[in-house]
């Protein structure tokens, strides 16, 4: 007798989608970009509209994904989508991008951050910075490989607390009688600063914040009806998202300067003290670090398993060494890749820069992923879609512009983070055939 198919239950409503959606893209980065796109911008007003036109691309991005992983529900996400569309060699290099540069670079930033803001708040000197956070990176991966269920209890834990510090610092920052004036318009660039260039800086800020999104088409499968209930999850989700984000934002605008926040690295951490005095802003300032080690452990958890899943599929060199698994059953050699880029990443660059490069990168996929409804329509027209992207074209139309420019206009504005970016994802091209040849051997 044919075994039947394992298939996921479809039970998840639409509360449930959406509290999914606004889990899976709420972190830690919104407390940490708001000094580089404070700099970026140079005024309040802008800084604003910039979280919005961000969140409004996400949303774009993710009914274009949502119709993808519908029509292609296969584990591994991205790859699969940009396999379908372009090729093998696309989609090895997006996975190598992801173990070489996406989940490392995460891990390496937010532990930088971590580092510099438990420093602070402990009164420890600077040096010690890259000490903790090289400790930071290194225990999460070893609480990691004691198993999955260890990992999974410190995710659970997080995703709650992350959230207390965000509505705190929005309710009480907002109804503050002696804060800042923050004029609303008009909506520009401050001086000396160009429109080009502060859009450019202030979506790779931004876009750090809205990481995850694009992961929010994966629950289609377990929806009990994706094709009403999944855009209404994405657009309110993502929409709720922007909100918070906005408000957020406009609190700190609210507790200190722009100027102020452009030259303060934990702006967050200081309007926290401004809102709440100091022992209320150093309590806050601790629900701020259990976000961030939330976020680590959820990239750690990721992405060592986005390694693992290439040498199962022997997608890459070494794969019978990236298949081994520890007696807890967690990839051992994805996790010590990982953290090794992870550590040498912390070592050579700073907060800013590793997230620019990261966004910079994963957003060429993304732009292909987008124009990828358009190619897999044409190639393939039969192919089973339980939701189609509302707003067809226009939709997938706003979302390549907006992907294209934060391309563009990072290798314009920031040559040398888009050359180390591209250069270290191309470094896959010749591995690619390498492992080919060796393959058809």
């Amino acid at each position: 007798m044919a075994q039947k198919k394992a298939t996921l239950q479809r039970e998840m409503g639409l509360t449930s989608a959406l509290t999914t959606v606004m889990g899976t893209v709420i972190g830690g980065g919104v407390f940490f970009k708001v000094s580089s796109l404070a700099k970026d911008t140079g005024s309040g007003s802008l800084l604003l509209v910039t979280w919005i036109l961000a969140g409004l691309l996400t949303i774009a991005g993710g009914l274009c994904v949502a119709e993808i992983s519908t029509s292609i529900p296969k584990a591994g996400g991205a790859v699969n989508y940009i396999e379908a569309a372009y090729g093998k060699l696309p989609s090895f290099l997006l996975g190598w991008a992801q173990i070489l540069i996406y989940y490392p670079a995460n891990i390496a930033a937010l532990s930088i951050i971590f580092a510099t803001q438990l420093v602070s708040l402990a009164g420890w000197q600077t040096t010690l910075i890259v000490p903790v956070a090289a400790f930071v990176a290194l225990s999460i991966t070893g609480l990691n490989l004691l198993g999955a269920r260890l990992g999974s209890a410190i995710q659970n834990l997080t995703l709650f607390i992350k959230m207390i510090p965000i509505i705190l610092i929005i309710i009480f920052g907002l109804l503050q009688p002696q804060g800042q004036v923050v004029p609303l318009w008009p909506v520009a660039p401050g001086k000396n600063i160009s429109w080009f260039a502060a859009l450019n800086g202030g979506l790779l800020a931004t876009m750090f914040a809205y990481d995850g999104w694009i992961s929010v088409g994966n629950m289609a499968e377990e929806m009990k009806d994706p094709r009403r209930h999944l855009p209404i999850a994405i657009v309110l989700g993502l929409g709720l998202t922007t909100l918070i984000y906005a408000l957020i934002n406009w609190a700190f605008l609210k507790s200190l300067p722009v100027a102020q926040l452009a030259s303060d690295p934990m702006a967050a951490a200081s309007s926290a003290q401004i809102i709440f005095g100091n022992l209320g802003g150093r309590l806050v300032t601790v629900g701020i670090l259990v976000s961030v080690y939330g976020a680590i452990n959820g990239y750690t958890m990721t992405g060592m398993r986005v390694a693992y899943a290439m040498g199962v599929n022997d997608t890459i060199p070494f794969a019978r060494g990236f298949r081994r698994l520890t007696g807890t059953k967690v990839p051992l050699w994805g996790a010590l890749f990982q953290v090794a880029v992870a550590l040498v990443m912390l070592l050579l660059g700073n907060f800013n820069f590793l997230t620019d490069m990261l966004v910079f990168v994963m957003w060429i996929f993304n732009t292909m992923i987008f124009a990828a409804v358009f190619i897999l329509r044409r190639k393939k027209p039969d192919l089973a879609r339980p939701y189609q992207v509302n707003g067809y074209p226009w939709v997938p139309i706003v979302a390549i512009l907006g992907g294209s420019f934060i391309v563009l206009s990072t290798l314009i504005t920031q040559p040398i983070l888009a050359a180390i970016g591209l250069g270290m994802t191309a470094l896959g091209v010749p591995v690619f055939y390498w492992h080919q040849r060796r393959a058809d051997q």
